[in-house]
């Protein structure tokens, strides 16, 4: 990695930047999640969360999504947010300035608002669906993404509320980690699934993974749909969808039993 010039101390400071990425939200009476990205790469959380059930989200002020670009709040006039770490080592570690600055912007432009300040890192608390629910319903999140070796760890001691990780892998940027917690939160909110109870009746809602799907035809290549599915018995379809949760979860996530 290219190391970074040192930030001229006679440049002067940059102008507080405009509000890049803000969908604004139609008028309306109902009133959307407010979240807030301070990212490297802007790009990242903007693409998927601009497709499908979440673009309609935004389309609709169920989300008001807002992403900061953390360049913009670099030092002197090469807008420098990365040095090199103390003690060795490899790549460069993220100053806190850049985000102290980047934070004190965004809490300005929502001032009566108490925010959750979360951090997406590998050393985080692991993300499951329990946590997309506790998240669900907050007015309001800011999420701070780290890239290259990581973020100064005086920001997370001062700033950050959380610390998350989307599993136990780890990724070349954390804006990756925050389109994906976006997501995974966002949907649960009232409105923004088609039917409010596809959230209810899915994988993890209950401990369990979800029972398997079928739709038309009735038979493809040879194999069929599961009789009872055709049955309308609806107490042997629960008892049969029951039953095939159970097994899933056996197979593939034992650990999520007692």
């Amino acid at each position: 990695m290219t190391a970074m010039t040192a930030p001229d101390p006679a440049a002067p400071e940059p102008e507080p930047p405009t509000d890049p990425g803000h969908a604004s939200p139609p008028a309306g009476d109902r009133q959307g999640q407010r979240i807030d990205v301070i990212t490297l790469f802007p790009g990242i959380c903007q693409a998927p969360l601009s497709e499908s059930i979440l673009g309609r989200a935004r389309r609709d002020g169920l989300l008001d999504l807002h992403v900061h670009d953390l360049r913009e709040f670099g030092l002197g006039r090469h807008r420098q947010v990365d040095d090199e770490p103390y003690g060795g080592g490899p790549g460069m570690v993220l100053r806190p300035e850049p985000v102290f600055a980047a934070l004190d912007h965004v809490r300005g432009l929502c001032p009566d608002s108490n925010p959750e300040v979360l951090f997406m890192t590998p050393q985080g608390r692991r993300f499951d669906q329990a946590m997309a629910r506790e998240l669900a319903p907050r007015p309001h999140l800011i999420l701070i993404c780290a890239a290259y070796e990581g973020l100064d760890h005086r920001v997370v001691e001062v700033l950050v509320d959380r610390e998350i990780s989307i599993g136990d892998y780890v990724l070349t940027n954390g804006a990756l980690a925050a389109a994906v917690l976006i997501d995974a939160v966002v949907r649960l909110r009232p409105g923004v699934l088609g039917d409010d109870l596809s959230a209810v009746e899915e994988s993890f809602s209950d401990g369990l993974l979800e029972a398997p799907h079928y739709t038309r035809p009735p038979e493809f290549h040879g194999h069929a749909v599961p009789p009872v599915l055709l049955s309308g018995d609806h107490g042997r379809i629960a008892a049969w969808r029951r039953e095939q949760s159970l097994e899933r979860t056996r197979q593939n996530r034992p650990d999520l039993l007692p």
